[in-house]
């Protein structure tokens, strides 16, 4: 239960009020941006919270002990803070909000309602929808390693120690088709395997989107889909950079990469199979063996 300053709680209790909600979003790149539903301007504590952001907030789903609280936040992509472009590059993304209730009258009357993080995010055309989520989210997460065939290192990371930067690894060129806003062909790619890049990085180093990051959905001759649309749509000539990708498996880190020394999974770990079998003189699976598989 929240306590209130007296001078807060006096404003709830009577029949009119001057509040309003604002909402103080620290972005991953460190700006802070803030918005109200108020009709002018509020500044304290050094950030300004803009009106007319088209800012507003559903209920706010509440819970006792360790589940997670939520709400869906709206604003219109119209405001010069919330530019579709930061959006779609995951500026936004478990970005850190903040919720305050504040006495527009007197701004250093007012109250931290809520602390939580960016989620779920959904574009339209001119506005979007973000998933508000409470900080007990971050209890659901995997913390640690877990035993899995699968590696659980990232593709050039320390304990990958794969060298992306080789030549065998990567292709620089540039956009010499483009077919829609997630499909173009690059020359530069031709010469590897069918799906050497699935999976992989595309890094645009000029153009509109000069320095965006995407993941490579699928490679085919020197046609590249991305999952995801990058900010703009690319053009012909735009300069790329293309990583390979990696499905975790231990025969590709092997065969691909010959990484098999730093793979970080655990591939001859018997299955689920293993644990409803029963002994059977003919079956030669109970033996003392080893069970080695690729």
């Amino acid at each position: 239960m929240k306590t209130f300053p007296a001078a807060l709680q006096a404003l709830l209790e009577s029949e009119s009020t001057t509040l309003c909600l604002c909402w103080k979003l620290t972005r991953k790149d460190g700006q802070v941006l803030g918005f109200t539903d108020h009709d002018a301007d509020i500044a304290f504590d050094g950030v300004t919270y803009r009106a007319a952001s088209g800012m507003a907030a559903s209920d706010a789903a509440e819970s006792l002990g360790l589940a997670v609280d939520n709400a869906e936040i709206a604003g219109a992509l119209s405001s010069a803070d919330l530019r579709e472009a930061d959006i779609a590059a995951g500026l936004y993304d478990d970005a850190r909000l903040e919720v305050f209730l504040v006495d527009w009258m007197n701004p250093a009357t007012r109250q931290l309602l809520h602390t939580g993080s960016i989620g779920r995010i959904k574009r339209g055309e001119v506005h979007f929808e973000a998933e508000f989520r409470g900080l007990s989210h971050y209890l659901a997460q995997v913390k640690g390693r877990v035993y899995s065939r699968l590696c659980d290192a990232v593709l050039g990371d320390a304990r990958c120690k794969v060298d992306l930067n080789a030549a065998a690894y990567r292709a620089t060129g540039q956009i010499d088709a483009v077919v829609d806003e997630r499909t173009f062909t690059v020359n530069a790619v031709g010469g590897f395997a069918d799906g050497f890049f699935s999976g992989g990085v595309l890094t645009f180093s000029s153009g509109v989107n000069a320095g965006y990051q995407a993941e490579v959905k699928h490679h085919a001759g020197d046609t590249l889909i991305l999952w995801r649309p990058p900010p703009a749509t690319p053009a012909v000539g735009d300069s790329v950079i293309v990583t390979a990708g990696c499905d975790k498996r231990f025969a590709t880190c092997r065969d691909k990469f010959a990484n098999a020394v730093n793979f970080r999974g655990f591939p001859h770990m018997p299955g689920n199979d293993l644990v409803t079998r029963y002994p059977n003189r003919d079956d030669g699976g109970h033996d003392g063996a080893p069970l080695v598989t690729d």
